[in-house]
């Protein structure tokens, strides 16, 4: 997901994407755990994912609260 798809989304819709990546995200480390995945660099993109939509929410707060 790139930043400019993000900039697109509403605030409810980056909540909801962060809860859907962070389940997500354990549902991969926990397949991985039990049997290797084809591409497990894919968590990582995950994880960059979450910490994308993190930033992008935080950077919306911070905007309103000024």
């Amino acid at each position: 997901m790139k930043n400019s798809e993000i900039r697109e989304l509403t605030t409810n819709e980056i909540a909801e994407r962060i809860d859907a990546e962070k389940d997500k995200l354990t549902r991969m480390k926990m397949n991985h755990a039990v049997s290797p995945l084809d591409n497990p660099i894919s968590i990582k993109d995950v994880r960059h994912n979450i910490a994308r939509l993190n930033t992008e929410l935080r950077s919306r707060q911070l905007t309103e609260n000024k």
